[in-house]
């Protein structure tokens, strides 16, 4: 087919921001989408021309022109009594582009596939259109083939017909289930609300902070844990030579689970004129250890580097044990420096008679508060007068909250949009202790309740019974059975998806679990929604991705308010497995030219690493499983629509534009962690994985379809294992239930590479073994390298509810970049190895 077209849409957003659409659950797997792969919006300004996707589609008011006086030059060569009856298919045709489903109409899905010239048609409408009007096309499509097909109907319709007739026009005007709640954030039966997600970086050691410096560049600054912090340009680009290191002087080491190191990071809000911005780190000497908050000044040469002799130590506290760090630095609207401390570590905050959060003489396990500006002859920080404990004999008076266990990750809502609602709340995930993980919205003076209170319910129950306690209880809790180590987020206050406005968004670095909440608006009271990823084509075909690597480290906001997480396969400040993922809402978008930013210039004086993603779209066969348990805020679930049977196409009327001349009106009607890195534990339940439907088949031109080749039955031989089988091959002299992993597929046993390899696959093979447990992946061929056998699975990432690790994602039968010194093993148990743990 020739001609390809693809027409943004030009417009630019004008107004304040409309009405947010509310989040509802839709069954089918409706799929907006427009010919920019993109998702549809709301234009800025009703439509003239194809009114009737003025509320939401594809058209922004410059497009709706373009297709305007694209119909007044049909009109031009079109004979008049014929452009009487046709006028109406024209604008109905011509429309289309703007139809929220245009990608679905035009086989513009799949990009190897020509684009459509003409949008897919149901075939009475197309009948109808053909008697009186099919020398229209001669004029609407450049398409040869679809003109020689003019004098045989039945083949015409056929040529523009779509395989999944829920989509073709006008039937998926009247399509319940494409309609119903189009526009609004999709979710399926459960309520677990489907977003996308944008590789940013990769190739991060632990990233633990990702922040920006509100001085106009829109760049971004990433922190490793090991004491690197990494500037970003707007393009994604990264500055080779570090901003600031040091690594030199941070604590921290290569284990797993190692909660110490660089940990925070905050740019002052008067950066762009001071140049100054705060780290927070750990320190040691010895076997005495303490975490520092010290002031760098950005070098005046380049503003991509750190003046690395300017630090200033604010602030040192000393650490009793090894965890629970902290690690937080915030600056709120009022300008004061907000640090976050953690209750000194060990289990149950056991030092002193109420442990150190609960004692408001000491800094740890609290929310702090200083001044920061001064003259070089004033002491590091000053108090603020207004802080709620000055004047206290008893009370330190940095002191702005207590009672907090572990606070990992922090936020200042920005407030809506429109009408600022919200701004300046502080939300925090605190991690929890043996049951329940909480988010706090920290107030000035507020007790938050540890170690009397876990979550909603005692944990000392002695210091819990005090009645001058006065605690604060969580917005939200959930028990370990969703997660073990909960990692703050932010609330979404962004341009470019609507939707999300308002909802705060979360994870758990121990489940891999995206979730959501957002304020009921007349009672106040929290909703909770988990958050998957998009199903089926959702994901793939703008091209974005549908899985994460499991450990969710932290949240971020870029200097346009857009949402981000960190996450890594590998939790260890070594291992260079962390990636930086943008949150992306597959169902609407701002309008275009709405969110465009002009990014203040950066003089660059050091060489630029270009960014190259490697995270690819999974496919899958099932959707995303589902956790075992409920979160304790139950969600109000609604029923899923239901599709109506195919009917005969409606035709309701629908004005045709009236031109400048006089022209024959058309004569019929058109249808309108306790941790900031805490030690990898099992998994209780399923992760967030990604479950995309394969894909339906298209058309190409001429009718020939793509994409839906039938797979042939495998043989019935009973002595032939099952594809997907799995065996153990153990050294001598080992138990059962640990071993090499051997998979059996495409007629072959071969081994499995450990990149990826993780509990979660584990838990596969453990269950198809029938062992109870999931004890630990094993990789480095720890149990023996297979090298008589092909490597058949690389790249493997399970969710752990799989049948087989085929199905889980993998790179490819018998596709590796491995050798067999990489060959993966497990081990598994019959007793729980968490029996008896505290």
């Amino acid at each position: 087919m020739a001609g390809r077209r693809a027409w943004p849409g030009t417009g630019t957003g004008a107004g304040a921001l409309l009405a947010l659409l509310a989040v509802r659950a839709l069954g089918a797997a409706a799929h907006p989408q427009c010919l920019d792969f993109r998702p549809p919006f709301r234009p800025p300004q009703p439509l003239s021309f194809c009114a009737q996707y003025s509320a939401f589609g594809c058209c922004a008011p410059g497009r709706d022109a373009a297709l305007a006086r694209r119909f007044w030059a049909l009109a031009a060569r079109v004979d008049a009594g014929v452009w009487a009856a046709c006028a109406g298919y024209a604008l109905d045709l011509l429309c289309q582009e703007c139809s929220p489903y245009a990608a679905h109409l035009y086989d513009a899905e799949d990009p190897a596939t020509p684009l459509r010239t003409v949008p897919g048609l149901c075939e009475d409408y197309c009948l109808d259109l053909w008697q009186t009007c099919r020398g229209l096309f001669r004029h609407l499509s450049p398409d040869r083939e679809l003109w020689a097909l003019e004098g045989d109907r039945a083949k015409f319709c056929r040529y523009l017909s779509l395989d999944d007739t829920d989509y073709c026009f006008p039937r998926l005007l009247v399509n319940e289930n494409l309609n119903s709640n189009l526009g609004r954030v999709v979710a399926d039966a459960q309520g677990c609300l489907q977003l996308c997600l944008e590789e940013v970086a990769n190739g991060l050691r632990n990233p633990v902070a990702m922040v920006h410096a509100q001085d106009g560049t829109h760049r971004f600054f990433v922190a490793e844990q090991v004491g690197l912090v990494w500037a970003y340009l707007p393009d994604r680009s990264r500055v080779e030579r570090p901003f600031l290191n040091v690594s030199r002087a941070v604590l921290t080491s290569p284990w797993q689970g190692d909660e110490r190191g660089f940990l925070g990071l905050a740019f002052h809000p008067r950066f762009r004129h001071n140049g100054r911005l705060y780290v927070y780190y750990s320190v040691g000497l010895d076997f005495h250890e303490w975490i520092r908050i010290s002031e760098f000044r950005v070098s005046e040469d380049d503003t991509n580097a750190v003046d690395h002799s300017s630090e200033r130590i604010i602030l040192e506290i000393e650490e009793p044990a090894a965890n629970h760090n902290g690690g937080q630095l915030l600056f709120g609207d009022d300008g004061y420096l907000y640090i976050f401390t953690g209750d000194g570590g060990m289990a149950g905050d056991p030092f002193g008679k109420f442990g150190n959060a609960q004692n408001k003489s000491a800094l740890l396990g609290k929310v702090l508060r200083i001044d920061v500006d001064r003259t070089e002859r004033d002491p590091p920080y000053r108090v603020p007068p207004d802080n709620p404990f000055v004047g206290d004999p008893d009370a330190r008076p940095e002191v702005y909250a207590l009672g907090v266990r572990n606070m990992w990750r922090c936020s200042f809502d920005r407030g809506d949009p429109a009408s600022g609602a919200g701004r300046g709340r502080l939300f925090c995930g605190d991690v929890g202790q043996n049951k329940f993980e909480e988010v706090d919205l920290v107030q000035r003076g507020r007790n938050y309740g540890w170690r009397a209170r876990e979550g909603f319910e005692c944990y000392d129950h002695k210091l819990c019974a005090n009645a001058s306690l006065d605690d604060v209880l969580p917005i939200f809790a959930y028990p370990h059975k969703l997660g073990k180590s909960v990692t703050g987020g932010y609330v979404y206050r962004g341009c470019e998806y609507p939707n999300l406005n308002g909802l705060y968004i979360f994870g758990d670095f121990m489940s891999g679990r995206l979730m959501s909440l957002r304020e009921s608006p007349g009672t106040g009271q929290w909703q909770y929604s988990e958050l998957c990823m998009g199903r089926g084509q959702t994901c793939e075909f703008p091209g974005l991705i549908n899985n994460y690597y499991p450990h969710i480290i932290s949240f971020a906001e870029d200097e346009a308010g857009e949402l981000y997480f960190m996450s890594t396969g590998v939790p260890s400040a070594t291992a260079a497995r962390g990636v930086i993922y943008k949150i992306i809402d597959p169902s609407r978008r701002a309008p275009p030219g709405k969110c465009q930013i002009q990014p203040a210039q950066v003089t660059v004086r050091s060489r630029l690493i270009r960014f190259v993603p490697k995270e690819k779209f999974i496919r899958r066969a099932e959707s995303t499983p589902r956790p075992t348990a409920r979160a304790p805020t139950k969600v109000p679930r609604r029923g899923r629509p239901t599709a109506p049977p195919p009917m005969p196409t409606p035709r309701p009327t629908r004005r045709i534009p009236r031109p400048a001349r006089p022209t024959p009106r058309p004569t019929r009607p058109i249808p309108r962690p306790a941790r900031p890195i805490p030690r990898p534990a099992r998994p209780t339940s399923s992760p967030t994985r990604p479950t995309p439907r394969p894909a339906r088949p298209t058309r190409r031109p001429g009718g020939r379809r793509v994409g839906g080749r039938r797979r042939g039955r495998p043989g019935a031989e009973n002595s032939a294992p099952l594809n997907g089988a799995v065996r153990l091959v153990r050294p001598a002299g080992l138990s059962p239930g640990r071993g090499r992993v051997e998979v059996f597929a495409g007629g072959r046993w071969g081994t499995v590479c450990d990149d990826g390899w993780d509990i979660k696959a584990t838990a596969v093979v453990c269950r198809q073994l029938g062992f109870a447990h999931a004890v630990r992946a094993t990789k480095g061929a720890e149990f023996g390298e297979g090298r008589a056998l092909p490597i058949l699975l690389d790249d493997v990432r399970c969710a752990g509810d799989e049948k087989t690790l085929l199905e889980c994602g993998h790179a490819g039968l018998g596709t590796h970049n491995c050798s067999h010194e990489e060959d993966a093993g497990v081990i598994c148990s019959q007793e729980d190895p968490d029996r008896g743990r505290g």
